[in-house]
């Protein structure tokens, strides 16, 4: 019996649905990256010490920044969307909520931004602009911010700029690890200027 001219072309129009079915059937799934967590170890309250209360107040970063995917630097004034390795949650407010965690453990402190501190309480209020939250795979992560610290009692304020950068290993996680340790230092550096303010010492950067 003749072969029909149809079933060759019936057959490749299958083989061809089931080649790209196999194609869309494992899509690249989304990873989500948190630099909270607070890593910072605690500080012992000392006896009989009323806790340390102070505002962390919203953190800014660069417009470029203010989106769900990480921005990977890639050549000199390029960068790269990494559609598919995102942040939990806004940069500005990872980074915020980073900074309270780490500050109150260094300080044994309360970040009372959305509360209230009891009446009479000292209140310091802590700002940060991030100008510059650099990420290079397998190279770097780096912040560069201006940060302040200002007591409410009507004391002046007392402004830095910090920068730390930390090399980092290949990979997104590595990346993600080296800037909540760059954020580690940066609340460190930060708290000791509160901590020198408490105790009645100069302040400074």
């Amino acid at each position: 019996t003749p072969t029909s001219p149809r079933r060759p072309l019936a057959a490749l129009l299958i083989a061809t649905a089931v080649l790209l079915a196999g194609c869309g059937s494992n899509p690249p799934s989304d990873s989500f990256y948190t630099l909270g967590g607070g890593s910072a170890t605690a500080a012992p309250p000392a006896s009989g010490a009323a806790p340390l209360y102070f505002e962390m107040r919203p953190v800014t970063v660069p417009a470029q920044l203010r989106r769900p995917q990480m921005v990977v630097a890639s050549g000199a004034g390029r960068i790269e969307l990494e559609e598919h390795h995102r942040w939990a949650g806004p940069l500005a407010e990872e980074i915020g909520n980073s900074l309270s965690l780490d500050i109150a453990a260094l300080l044994g402190g309360v970040d009372v931004y959305r509360s209230a501190a009891p009446e009479g309480s000292m209140v310091y209020r802590i700002g940060a602009d991030v100008q510059r939250f650099e990420s290079r795979l397998g190279e770097y992560a780096l912040v560069d911010a201006v940060w302040s610290v200002r007591r409410l009692d009507g004391s002046a304020v007392q402004t830095c700029r910090s920068v730390f950068q930390e090399p980092v290993g290949a990979g997104h996680d590595a990346l993600v690890a080296g800037h909540r340790a760059t954020l580690d230092r940066l609340a460190a550096a930060i708290a000791a200027n509160v901590r020198g303010q408490v105790e009645g010492k100069a302040p400074g950067c």
